[in-house]
């Protein structure tokens, strides 16, 4: 059975420390494929503030992760989002996916975050220098990216 690891948090994250929890065990992994997202700055921006929904947004997370461990063949995964207010610069999102290849950790890695991106319940204000705030608006090129997975399978 695949180790998935699920956690919403505002503290920051040790990407070394979850690669070594996700590993401890699995002498079968051939990989670890890492995504970290970093708030983007650029047009005055100065943070984004995240909310999510308790419950359903683990909820969520642990589907879309179960789903990638299945289809490609994962030993396991771990995801970590973060919440509250984030400066520009600072990492928001950690995605991990072992296997006993690369492709296939890769694979899952890029599936996750198209997932995640899009279907899992964040909401995202961004503060810009001036003091303007807005919410971000879906994308249609986020969907488009994960269109091209098909559906769930967990």
């Amino acid at each position: 059975m695949p180790r998935v690891t699920i956690r919403v948090q505002a503290e920051v994250f040790d990407s070394a420390h979850e690669t070594a929890l996700l590993l401890r065990g699995h002498e079968d992994v051939g990989g670890v494929a890492t995504f970290t997202g970093i708030v983007r700055g650029g047009g005055g921006l100065v943070a984004l503030e995240l909310e999510h929904y308790p419950g359903m947004t683990e909820s969520m997370m642990r589907r879309i992760a179960e789903s990638a461990c299945v289809r490609f063949g994962l030993v396991g995964c771990t995801v970590i989002h973060r919440v509250g207010r984030l400066a520009v610069g600072m990492p928001i999102v950690l995605v991990l996916c072992a296997s006993a290849h690369r492709g296939a950790a890769q694979e899952g890695t890029a599936f996750m975050m198209d997932w995640l991106k899009t279907s899992a319940p964040f909401w995202k204000r961004e503060e810009f220098a001036s003091g303007h705030s807005a919410w971000v608006e879906p994308r249609a090129q986020d969907e488009a990216a994960k269109a091209r997975w098909g559906s769930l399978t967990a």
